[in-house]
């Protein structure tokens, strides 16, 4: 029997390859976080993209910009910075199409990420881990001047948000007839300004941008601080009505929270975003809150935070998960 208020859609269709299923994820509502009865919480799942994650989104719209600008010729080599899934995105299309991929990564990711981008045949060059993703951005635009590669450079890249105001910012305004308020991580940037600049023009003032950032210092994969001394030049702080600070302890606990209470199996960074989202949540008296699961937990297996006690959880020094 269909819900009440909810619109059921056949799953599947049908795609020339695999590259042209990206998109068209599941919003679902998440009735156990909301913390009001006329408040919903809705989870973009980017997960059920290819490779499990929101950036097969953005490395489809950073190839396909380049070849319809003729920036690359067939088997030209691609270089990139990533702290994994853009990296894994890349890597599968780039495969698919035969270009070679090189791409910089911090040392400490989880070992799945490495897996799976020598998997798709991804060749890889560590940068330094304390540095996290800013150290493998500064390795790769040393590599990339000798011109021997082509650089998509999704932090400066305006493909990259606009593969988001193009395609998932209009799947949600298909869905939902007012949106109160929309939450991403800030990683590039891409998915906060690529969505919010869509929202804003379909909703105005109505809908409020809000990012889940770290704080300074603290090791939450997929995510960056402003003030470590990186902006990526695609963002546009006057599209944010609100950044609210995440610590990887949040993003850690509330990744539990979505697989215990809501069956949502996530990578650590939609922890964070879901706790942002519940906060917002509670601020509201009615109203749609939407947050992007940026990816699955498959990538993070090795951590233990999926099977551990929440109470050594809780205890845990986070310094220790990557």
């Amino acid at each position: 029997m269909a819900l009440e208020g909810l619109r059921q859609k056949a799953s599947g269709g049908r795609y020339e390859d695999i590259v042209q299923s990206i998109g068209n994820t599941p919003l679902v509502q998440l009735k156990r976080l909301s913390p009001k009865p006329g408040v919903k919480i809705w989870a973009k799942l980017e997960s059920r993209n290819p490779t499990g994650s929101v950036k097969d989104r953005v490395a489809r719209a950073l190839i396909e910009d380049a070849e319809e600008k003729g920036a690359i010729e067939p088997g030209q080599s691609i270089l990139e910075p990533t702290s994994g899934n853009t990296g894994i995105s890349l890597a599968m299309i780039c495969s698919r199409k035969g270009y070679p991929l090189k791409v910089v990564m911090p040392e400490n990711v989880t070992p799945e990420r490495t897996q799976l981008l020598q998997m798709y045949g991804a060749q890889i060059v560590y940068s330094e881990g304390s540095k996290g993703s800013n150290g493998a951005v500064e390795k790769a635009l040393q590599m990339a001047q000798d011109g021997r590669y082509y650089m998509p450079y999704q932090y400066g890249n305006m493909a990259n948000p606009n593969a988001h105001y193009n395609g998932t910012a209009l799947e949600i305004i298909e869905e939902l007839d007012e949106v109160s308020a929309f939450v991403a991580g800030l990683g590039t940037g891409g998915t906060l300004m690529g969505n919010g600049r869509r929202l804003k023009e379909t909703f105005g003032d109505a809908v409020k941008i809000v990012a889940a950032e770290p704080m300074q210092g603290e090791p939450v994969q997929g995510l960056r601080s402003l003030d470590d001394g990186f902006i990526p030049p695609i963002i546009d702080i006057s599209i944010l009505d609100r950044k609210i600070f995440v610590t990887n302890s949040d993003a850690i606990l509330w990744t539990r929270k979505l697989l215990d209470e809501e069956g949502i199996f996530a990578g650590v960074s939609s922890g964070a975003i879901a706790r942002v989202a519940v906060r917002i949540a509670g601020e509201l008296d009615e109203g749609n809150v939407v947050f992007v699961v940026a990816d699955d937990g498959w990538k993070y297996l090795s951590s233990g935070i999926y099977t551990r006690p929440l109470d050594e959880i809780e205890n845990l020094d986070s310094t220790v998960w990557w």
